[in-house]
């Protein structure tokens, strides 16, 4: 069975959640062999993830690497639903 194709809101959620898993992750230290390792997932799968080859990680995975890194799930959610980064602001900070 194939997948649909996401939608534009989606890819963007896609990218969001992997910014700010990548950015957890780097901001930690830790390689991603390392948070692989202790989340009980492949560091392939990390890596998958943090390139972009996964749009759509599964749940529990999204839920384990929450947990290694210390975000919620509700942060993680939040910050995928911020507008776009700008081009002036690729990690999608938003100004007041």
């Amino acid at each position: 069975m194939s997948r649909r194709r996401l939608d534009p809101a989606a890819q963007r959620r896609g990218r969001m959640l992997t910014s700010r898993l990548t950015q957890a992750r780097q901001a930690s230290g830790r390689s991603a062999e390392a948070v692989a390792r202790s989340a009980g997932i492949s560091v392939e799968t990390v890596r998958s993830i943090e390139k972009g080859r996964t749009s759509t990680p599964e749940f529990f995975t999204v839920a384990a690497l929450a947990t290694e890194l210390g975000l919620s799930l509700d942060e993680l959610y939040a910050f995928a639903q911020q507008p776009s980064p700008t081009p002036d602001d690729p990690d999608g900070h938003v100004s007041s």
